[in-house]
């Protein structure tokens, strides 16, 4: 069962990440951040290879010294996905991830220093089509701007970034993107709201240091859902204290929520209860774990009793409504066949693949067609 989106998408000015385009006309990228120690070249490209499997469309990766620079530019060499240099103070850094092949840089103007070494890192990114990111954190703030406003605030929040984009708009380049993070949910929906009406650039959003995995996934939810819902943000990065592979997917799930991004299952399931005619928990669990690798946008409903069952298997592409002695399956809205609760799930698995590779064949056909 679907609702037409209502979501009016911001106007902003699309730029390049590597391959992937961000802002304007483009999907809400999905991006990620490695945790692993830059320097160890196999443990940073192991993990980034498993961003990529998730889905991932965008990775950073932090790059404090020179040593982690020269690493980088091996890393880069061994993956696909487009990378971020995540920088701060030293600008030399910037200008040797630069000559390594970086696809955009992460930094602060005000904290890479003079004048001179911004403008330096500035026209490195100009020559060789790089963009870059503005982070602004409400943990960092600049020290004048804590005493102005007293503690971080919104504003304060969009005063740091603006002198940033001035930085910028002074040397005349305009590909960029900006983010005002904050750990707290309504400052930095605020700030993002404030920000969006002064500039025309993307806008990376993110709740930062949001927390573990489920208290930062519902934080995330809760923040960039309030600003997606309205049209702002163009690029998403949900920051968790937990496997940055979980930041893909709970990235993904926002977005389907929203009917913004469509990339593997959404699944419809019942909370269970006691009419349930097999174990709705277990079975999720189970199909979970096993169909993460399908990226074919699908709708599967696991419904445990004949209340809700059959409404909600006729709207997806393959539905399971509990019953008894058997369980009813249907497949684009008709019944299709009965299972018994031997076997359930792998029976299940079976026909939800056989319908995301039937799905793949015909769009792969639509776009031929195209």
């Amino acid at each position: 069962m679907h609702c037409e989106s209502p979501i009016k998408r911001r106007h902003s000015r699309k730029i390049w990440v590597g391959s992937v385009p961000v802002g304007g006309d483009a999907p809400i990228a999905v991006q990620s951040m490695t945790n692993t120690d830059t320097c160890d070249v196999a443990a940073t490209v192991g993990q980034i290879q498993r961003l990529v499997d998730a889905g991932v469309d965008i990775v950073r990766v932090s790059v404090p010294d020179m040593d982690a620079a020269e690493a980088f530019g091996k890393i880069k060499q061994l993956v696909q996905v487009p990378l971020v240099a995540d920088i701060h103070f030293d600008y030399k850094i910037a200008l040797r991830v630069a000559e390594l092949g970086v696809d955009c840089l992460r930094i602060n103007p005000g904290n890479i220093g003079r004048e001179d070494r911004v403008r330096a890192v500035v026209d490195a990114a100009r020559d060789r089509g790089i963009p870059i990111r503005i982070g602004v954190n409400a943990g960092s703030l600049e020290k004048d701007l804590q005493k102005k406003y007293g503690e971080p605030t919104p504003q304060a929040l969009v005063e740091s970034a603006m002198r940033h984009v001035e930085h910028l708009d002074k040397l005349d380049f305009q590909d960029f993107k900006v983010s005002v993070k904050a750990s707290d949910v309504f400052m930095a929906v605020e700030a993002y709201r404030l920000l969006a009406k002064q500039i025309v650039q993307p806008l990376h959003l993110g709740i930062t240091e949001a927390g573990g995995l489920r208290s930062g996934t519902v934080k995330s939810a809760v923040g960039l859902g309030m600003l997606l819902a309205e049209g702002i943000g163009d690029t998403i990065r949900i920051s968790l204290a937990a496997d940055p592979v979980e930041e893909v997917k709970v990235g993904f799930d926002i977005l389907k929520s929203l009917h913004l991004r469509s990339r593997g299952i959404n699944f419809i399931a019942c909370p269970s209860c006691s009419r349930q005619n097999f174990d709705v928990v277990k079975t999720m669990n189970e199909l979970e774990g096993r169909l993460e690798d399908l990226l074919v946008p699908l709708d599967v409903a696991v419904i445990g009793c004949v209340v809700n069952g059959p409404g909600e298997a006729k709207e997806a592409h393959v539905g399971l409504t509990g019953g008894t002695p058997n369980n009813l399956v249907y497949i684009d809205g008709k019944p299709a066949q009965k299972l018994t609760n031997d076997n359930l799930v792998d029976e299940l698995e079976r026909l939800i693949r056989q319908k995301a590779a039937e799905k793949a064949e015909a769009d792969a056909a639509v776009i031929a067609r195209s």
